[in-house]
């Protein structure tokens, strides 16, 4: 298992992930640099049958969790990210109104309890299958599809939308 090659492939998407979890720049390197290394050490322990990005993910998760763990503080920072992919031929009302619905989704976010969060990351933003995610948070996958449903009917509440949406 190349590790240039997964750092190459798969260092961005663990940096968005790490960096939705912690909302500080600087720590989300040092721990998207951390589940590299960790990844090159542990490389025998990598089971075939879950994806590369996922068995990242996973490590990256770990390596958050026990960084609040020693710092003693287990709660999640709201998901607010600069480098938003908003359109550039937005005529400026357009992209005030497209960067305030970004802000309010990810002040949402930053409401809901951290499992529902979760699930929502890994399935709506990062893409992973209730499989895989349910590999990577450690849960079953009913717990995934519920955690799922129960946080996207939340978001919508939060956001003042149809909770049947």
């Amino acid at each position: 298992m190349p590790i240039a090659r997964m750092y190459e492939e798969y260092s961005e998407a663990m940096y968005q992930f790490i960096y939705f979890l912690v909302g500080d720049e600087e720590l989300a390197k040092d721990l998207t640099q951390e589940t590299f290394v960790k990844a090159w050490k542990n490389h025998a322990s990598f089971r075939r049958d879950a994806s590369e990005k996922a068995w990242l993910t996973k490590i990256a998760r770990n390596l958050v969790y026990d960084h609040f763990r020693r710092k003693k503080v287990l709660k999640f920072i709201p998901f607010l990210q600069e480098h938003e992919q908003i359109e550039v031929t937005y005529v400026p009302e357009k992209w005030l109104q497209a960067k305030d619905e970004h802000y309010r989704l990810y002040e949402a976010l930053g409401k809901l309890p951290h499992h529902y969060r979760e699930a929502i990351v890994l399935r709506k933003i990062e893409g992973f299958s209730i499989k895989e995610s349910a590999e990577i948070l450690g849960w079953n996958e009913a717990k995934v599809r519920n955690s799922l449903e129960r946080g996207v009917k939340k978001l919508s509440e939060l956001l003042g939308g149809d909770a049947d949406a």
